[in-house]
């Protein structure tokens, strides 16, 4: 069984850092991945597509990135359900992050502050 996916897209927002009970840092993050295919209208289509990083990633992550940053991401597909306030079945789907790349390199990062 092989559960594994590779994303690269750009942040939708600046991450932002949360401590678990325990201690760990983790971060949440939305990354627009765009389609390599136009749709019927001559557009490129993007999924917005969350993923959870975890510890170190987390932290480095919070640190060097913001939103409008190209990064890359390889982890696995992580399906889970869950009960809303009003009692409603719902399912959510995230990658957990194993590996990230930042692609936004210093001097791109200056050229768009110029």
């Amino acid at each position: 069984m092989l559960n594994s996916v590779v994303l690269v897209g750009r942040l939708t927002d600046n991450p932002q850092i949360v401590n678990t009970e325990s201690g760990n840092p983790v971060t949440s993050v939305s990354l627009a991945v765009q389609r390599t295919w136009k749709n019927i209208d001559g557009v490129y289509d993007t999924d917005f597509i969350k993923c959870v990083l975890w510890n170190n990633m987390a932290s480095n992550t919070v640190e060097y990135c913001k939103k409008g940053d190209i990064i890359g991401i390889k982890g696995r597909i992580q399906i889970s359900d869950y009960e809303t306030e009003d009692g409603a079945k719902r399912t959510k789907t995230e990658v957990i992050a194993d590996k990230i790349t930042f692609l936004t390199t210093k001097a791109s990062k200056e050229k768009k502050e110029t």
